[in-house]
């Protein structure tokens, strides 16, 4: 079965505070939304984004398809449901970009419960006693049997969940109340503690500490040597540096590029550039070695990884790189899709000792710093 997640992500969450809406604010390193869709990477499908019109172009940073939401977000989800029309999925996870701690798990409890059921939803059982108020004072108490507090994702048949809205009038607080409108089933599936909606200040706070207790930290090295033959410049980093000769290699001999891409293998414990990118291999002569630092880039992503920063050492007596270091941040940035200010590139001689000293090559080393909450 196919199942697509449906991020809604049109809000603007003033209650959060902030400059910007709460799904674009920072959350140990990244935009909020940014977590959200990782939770969901490999346990979907698909995923399409309901955005705010003024954040659209906000998407192509995010690599995924996305549409406009309406005013509500009963609209934003029909937005959403609509994109799908042309190659509709069997079953639909609806789920709020302000929770960024959704596991695994619950996706699969989800999804398991559709095999079944028309709707699934996560929810918790409410166990603290609850009581009526006026002006600050307890009028009453509610017995709390058969009370839950719901979460998200909300999953579906997509042709059930896309009817139910078409036919819903007026406003609902969720997609649950939507199919139960149209005389659906939902199933309630165990929720998770940890699954917060972020809606007030001090819940970043909150969510930063819950992803710090399962984060896994890696750091790789990498060390890499390319010799001087003829030539007219240099590739380091990415950038061509006029020189009086060429560094030599089966590729285009970066080597800063190649001892980056490295750190980030070694990091991942996936080997290094040889295994992935054989010199054997007629097809990687004279390839650019972007290609490779994106492959290590893309393979750290799939693994659930961030990379959060990149610090590499040229070691050789010429060229001069102080006047090259700043073009070469902004190259590796590019690529990386990292901040230039997560990206150090610096140089230093081996005081003419040994082969760098001698003029005879270049060597680097780098170190690469990846982070999966």
């Amino acid at each position: 079965m196919r199942t697509t997640a449906i991020i809604v992500a049109a809000g603007r969450g003033t209650r959060a505070g902030g400059a910007l809406p709460k799904q674009w604010q920072d959350l140990r390193g990244a935009p909020v939304i940014a977590h959200t869709i990782r939770a969901f990477a490999g346990h979907v499908d698909d995923i399409v984004l309901v955005l705010h019109g003024d954040d659209l172009h906000r998407a192509a940073t995010l690599g995924l398809r996305a549409v406009a939401g309406g005013d509500t977000r009963d609209a934003s989800v029909q937005a959403g449901l609509a994109a799908l029309a042309a190659d509709p999925p069997d079953y639909v996870l609806i789920h709020d970009a302000a929770r960024p701690l959704v596991s695994a798990d619950l996706i699969a409890r989800v999804k398991g419960a559709l095999a079944t059921h028309t709707g699934a939803a996560p929810a918790l059982p409410v166990t603290d006693a609850l009581w009526t108020g006026t002006d600050d004072l307890v009028t009453g108490t509610q017995d709390r049997a058969g009370l839950y507090r719901a979460q998200t994702p909300q999953g579906f048949h997509y042709g059930a969940i896309l009817a139910a809205h078409a036919a819903f009038a007026g406003q609902a607080a969720d997609d649950v109340a939507v199919a139960r409108a149209a005389g659906l089933d939902v199933a309630i599936v165990a929720g998770d503690a940890d699954n917060l909606k972020i809606t007030q200040p001090d819940d970043f706070a909150r969510a930063a500490k819950l992803m710090g207790r399962d984060m896994d930290i890696r750091t790789g090295n990498g060390f890499d040597v390319h010799r001087f033959g003829d030539g007219d410049h240099v590739m380091l980093c990415g950038v061509a540096i006029p020189h009086s000769r060429g560094l030599q290699g089966h590729s285009d001999a970066d080597v800063g590029l190649h001892t980056i891409t490295d750190a980030i293998y070694g990091a991942l414990a996936r080997g290094d550039i040889g295994q992935h990118f054989p010199p054997s291999d007629p097809q990687w002569k004279a390839c650019e070695s972007h290609v490779f630092l994106r492959h290590a880039v893309e393979l750290a992503a799939n693994m659930g990884f961030t990379i959060t920063h990149i610090d590499c050492t040229l070691i050789c007596e010429f060229p001069k790189i102080g006047p090259h270091a700043d073009a070469m941040r902004a190259r590796v940035a590019d690529i990386t899709g990292l901040d230039p200010d997560r990206i150090s590139v610096k140089a230093t001689t081996s005081e003419r000792l040994g082969f760098t000293g001698r003029g005879e090559g270049i060597a680097a080393m780098a170190t690469a710093t990846l982070v999966k909450s």
